[in-house]
């Protein structure tokens, strides 16, 4: 649909989600924020001076992660890398690198890894705006649910494709400063005004019969299903597909969690994925008061059969433990770094190669990773309780320049 691109000023006022226009990429505001910690760091936008494009990336020696990258597997992250360069072969500065790389062999030593970086890249610490090299590591992970193509007394949650009337705008062909930005709602009369709010959509006073792709049973479930941004449904007959996010309704996210804190249901330090659904089980009449006071609403699509993971930012599969979702303001999306942090509630280190192959509107910052752990209980498990300290470096082509 055409408009006027003039409609969309009285709406910048929505630019509040994350700091962001609701990136399109997964989730916007919906990637993992189960501590009220972190949604408040989301919901304060406090007035930044204005950063050049990865200009919180500063050049280091090798030597400072020469160790950590000689005791990691790195042929774990290398499927991962490959499948970056499928992307990225095609843009300016990464052409060289990405052909080396597709030149080698399919089990390349640790040793000959380490050459081929150390010969086709620079290596950045990554800092944050005060200048410190450590940020705030979480996780997330792709649930299973249990579903249906059809409506029953059993499954009865709808997951939604993108309805129609639902209007995105990208924000940097207006203003070149908003690069990435996205501005959603939809159009009545001559005007672009909000899309419907969660609890509009859960009410059904908008129409959108015939946009559910699939019916679940537990509407907690589909909550947690649109943070994490992807899933798995698994239907009565055993068999099984992927969904994956596609677009959002432009509300900015609001913690549950803060909700239920607020209204004295949870305690500050008890507040998890775990306890919130525990809370749910117990509290079901209470439970739409709570799912509502998140506006923001998720709209999915069915994945291709036969992906080795849930499709990221880069359009292309991720990959458990080896895929990291960054704030691609401050990190090139696609690029290998190296992450050295903690495994969750521990202080047994986590020290690897990781691609930054993914975004999210709560993933903000310039020392700031989500950590895909996955599929499944034992992956959620691993996501939902990590909340850790940790250090970035990231690889950039010799080629590459920074602005």
């Amino acid at each position: 649909m055409k408009f006027n691109y003039l409609l969309i000023v009285p709406l910048l006022g929505l630019i509040s989600s994350c700091g962001q226009v609701n990136v399109q990429e997964p989730c916007d505001c919906e990637k993992p924020i189960i501590s009220v910690e972190e949604s408040q760091k989301c919901e304060v936008i406090p007035v930044k001076k204005k950063i050049a494009e990865y200009g919180l990336l500063k050049k280091t020696s090798w030597n400072v992660i020469k160790n950590k990258m000689e005791q990691d597997h790195l042929i774990l992250a290398w499927p991962a890398w490959l499948r970056s360069c499928s992307v990225l072969i095609k843009k300016p500065y990464w052409e060289k690198s990405c052909k080396a790389a597709l030149k080698m062999t399919n089990d390349p030593s640790n040793q000959n890894l380490i050459k081929y970086f150390h010969n086709h890249f620079n290596l950045y610490q990554a800092h944050q705006e005060d200048d410190s090299t450590e940020g705030l590591i979480t996780g997330y992970y792709q649930p299973l649910l249990m579903g249906s193509r059809k409506k029953s007394n059993q499954f009865k949650v709808p997951l939604y494709a993108p309805p129609s009337d639902l209007i995105t705008v990208d924000l940097s062909e207006v203003y070149p400063d908003l690069k990435y930005k996205r501005l959603r709602g939809r159009i009545e009369g001559n005007k672009l005004i909000p899309y419907y709010t969660r609890e509009a959509i859960s009410a059904k006073k908008i129409p959108l019969e015939g946009n559910e792709l699939f019916w679940v049973k537990d509407p907690v479930e589909a909550f947690f299903l649109e943070i994490q941004g992807s899933g798995v449904i698994q239907f009565q007959d055993g068999s099984r597909t992927q969904v994956g996010y596609a677009n959002q309704n432009g509300h900015p996210y609001r913690s549950m969690g803060r909700a239920l804190i607020n209204e004295r249901e949870l305690s500050r330090h008890k507040v998890s994925m775990g306890s919130i659904k525990a809370w749910a089980k117990k509290n079901k009449k209470k439970l739409r008061k709570f799912l509502n006071a998140n506006p923001s609403f998720v709209f999915f699509r069915e994945l291709p059969k036969g992906l080795p993971g849930p499709i990221g930012a880069m359009g292309i599969p991720i990959s458990a433990k080896r895929s990291v979702a960054v704030d691609r303001k401050f990190i090139p999306l696609g690029s290998p770094i190296f992450l050295s942090t903690t495994e969750p509630n521990s202080d047994v280190p986590l020290e690897q190669l990781m691609i930054a192959q993914d975004t999210g509107g709560a993933i903000g910052g310039g020392v700031r990773a989500d950590f895909y752990w996955g599929q499944g209980d034992k992956a959620g498990k691993k996501a939902g309780s990590m909340k850790q300290q940790g250090t970035i470096w990231v690889l950039l082509p010799k080629e590459f320049k920074l602005k």
